[in-house]
């Protein structure tokens, strides 16, 4: 049961997910806001733009505030709210206008908290620079939000899907991917210094220690042939501070098992601010 709220200490619900088309399964995300009442939810991979985006199904279940950034067909991120916000960034971490990234700043209860909402790269196939100009655009905006990241001064919390699963118990076969793109150990070099340059504490490792399995993504291939061959992509990260205030972390998997589902599950984290 999640805990109650109270004045005192107002408890507040945020959600993330890759949702791979918010169009093509804008209902799927109201069965997710009905059956886990989060305050917030951050989507990624929504492939529309602004103007197309489906508002009025979320405002009809009380999600009124949004920030959007998408663009047509392809990558994109929104983040819905019943708690007041205002948008305050979108960094062009990908250096070519790509829509991946909005941050905005909670008006309501969490007032203050910065959250930030970010589709990084999936890098293409192979894991070389020279062979594969995708792979360099994902290390290269990995060191882009690195140098951000410095910077960071007031508590914050990064969610989305980061395409690297870190830990060697973080994919279903650790050897095995050593050389595919996502677990590679460049990749999980380059998000060590990311999360090195403020201190992020990674939230689903606080809540879910490793090594127990904490995966958020299955291959559509695999997944309908029950094979468990997960990785752990999707991310919550906390400034210290803000991570010390935080109370659960869970992932909703039984969407994967929902009808046409996204490959990618949700993530909610709750704080007691």
């Amino acid at each position: 049961m999640p805990e109650k709220r109270s004045k005192a200490s107002p408890m507040v619900k945020i959600a993330t997910w890759n949702i791979n088309s918010v169009r093509l399964r804008a209902q799927q995300v109201g069965r997710f806001l009905i059956e886990q009442e989060p305050d917030v939810l951050c989507l990624q991979e929504i492939k529309t733009v602004a103007e197309l985006f489906p508002y009025d199904a979320f405002n009809a279940l009380g999600y009124t505030h949004h920030a959007v950034h998408g663009q047509k067909g392809y990558h994109g991120v929104a983040t819905i709210s019943r708690i007041p916000l205002r948008e305050v960034s979108r960094h062009d971490w990908q250096d070519n206008g790509e829509a991946r990234h909005v941050g905005v700043e909670l008006l309501g209860p969490g007032n203050g908290m910065i959250l930030e909402n970010v589709y990084i790269p999936a890098g293409g196939d192979i894991p070389d620079r020279e062979a594969n100009a995708k792979f360099g655009q994902k290390l290269d905006f990995l060191e882009r939000m690195t140098r951000w990241a410095e910077k960071v001064e007031r508590p914050t919390l990064i969610v989305g899907d980061f395409n690297i699963a870190p830990l060697e118990c973080d994919v279903y076969d650790h050897k095995a991917l050593l050389k595919v793109v996502s677990h590679t150990p460049l990749e999980v070099e380059t998000l060590t210094r990311f999360a090195d340059a403020h201190g992020w504490v990674d939230l689903g490792r606080k809540h879910i220690p490793a090594p127990e399995r904490n995966w958020t993504w299955w291959s559509y291939r695999t997944y309908w042939q029950e094979k468990d061959r997960g990785r752990r992509l999707d991310h919550m990260w906390a400034s210290p501070e803000l991570a010390a205030q935080s109370t659960s972390h869970r992932i909703v998997e039984e969407t994967r098992r929902w009808e046409q589902p996204s490959d990618h599950v949700p993530l909610i984290t709750e704080f007691a601010l």
